[in-house]
């Protein structure tokens, strides 16, 4: 469900991250803007509670990703630097400010996504349902990507999203099945695939991440895109993953890019819509672009014919 992470402060491998992973620090004008804006409307972010790498380039940007009800997770996944334990009350102002921030942003695009609310019997949708309608209202030019948790897989639940008709919904499937349990704890490989499917029989444009570098073999890769593919979902991120604490998993291996790109050609060869995939790539990373059929795939096409002499 959450944001694909994480920067590390340490790595269990007794080696250095390879260059390929090395970030800017976050400076500039726009992103003291956005700082400035998620600290007045008292907002949460996974760009900070999941530690992202691309904070800086995409806060520099004037763009942001949002994480509604709350900051603290009743989940307990092996990957994720969010806080897990008992939620605060449930703010039903919350939906509001986040509008007018991506409001004073002027953003073209805004990301929003959530931690899971098992502790409500709608799992948190109806505010879901709000912030979207809220978003919309006070920013009808803006597009928007709503990263939601699985629900525990239920319709009602799900449903209330697609009524809602963000222009793009994603579900993080993060890892294959066989890793799943270890990764993901509360949660369900194919419960994931089931919500992806909903979300496309209600007309919804989809969208998943995959992060690597947990012990999943190349095969598994495979099987997890083309499960996603038969599930109907449009647009796959795949991103390396980074142990946020020592308490976390640790990492497998740091897959190297040219595998990475290897991924992105068998996700279009396989009828993916749209395939971002590179060692920093996170679910929001150029969001913007997964909100319009066919630009990945016509991108991949374009540079295949170039490659033709």
């Amino acid at each position: 469900m959450i944001e694909l992470p994480i920067v590390a402060a340490e790595q269990p491998i007794k080696r250095n991250k390879p260059d390929w992973l090395r970030v800017k620090l976050p400076i500039g004008q726009e992103y003291k803007h956005v700082r400035n804006l998620v600290d007045t409307h008292k907002l949460h972010t996974i760009c900070e509670s999941g530690n992202c790498p691309n904070m800086g380039e995409c806060w520099g940007a004037g763009t942001a990703t949002f994480m509604i009800l709350g900051n603290v997770c009743t989940r307990s996944c092996g990957f994720c630097a969010v806080a897990t334990g008992r939620p605060e009350p449930i703010d039903w102002d919350e939906p509001q400010r986040v509008a007018e921030a991506i409001h004073l942003m002027q953003a073209k695009h805004a990301v929003i996504t959530s931690v899971d609310r098992d502790e409500q019997k709608d799992g948190g949708s109806q505010i879901w349902y709000n912030t979207i309608k809220a978003v919309k209202a006070l920013n009808p030019n803006t597009t928007l990507e709503t990263l939601i948790p699985d629900f525990k897989g239920q319709k009602e639940n799900i449903q209330r999203i697609i009524d809602a008709a963000p222009e793009v919904v994603s579900h993080n499937i993060e890892t294959v099945e066989r890793l799943t349990r270890q990764v993901r704890i509360q949660a369900k490989y194919w419960r994931s695939m089931d919500v992806i499917k909903t979300l496309k029989e209600g007309g919804m444009r989809t969208k998943s991440g995959i992060m690597l570098g947990l012990g999943e073999t190349k095969e598994e890769v495979i099987q997890t895109l083309e499960d996603l593919k038969n599930a109907g979902c449009d647009v796959v991120t795949i991103g390396q993953y980074l142990q946020p604490t020592k308490k976390h998993l640790p990492v497998q291996r740091f897959v190297h890019p040219d595998e990475f790109a290897e991924y992105r050609e068998i996700g279009y060869t396989i009828g993916l819509d749209y395939v971002e995939s590179g060692p920093l790539v996170r679910s929001s990373y150029h969001s913007e672009r997964h909100v319009i059929p066919g630009y990945g795939k016509a991108a991949w096409e374009k540079e295949k014919a170039e490659l033709i002499p």
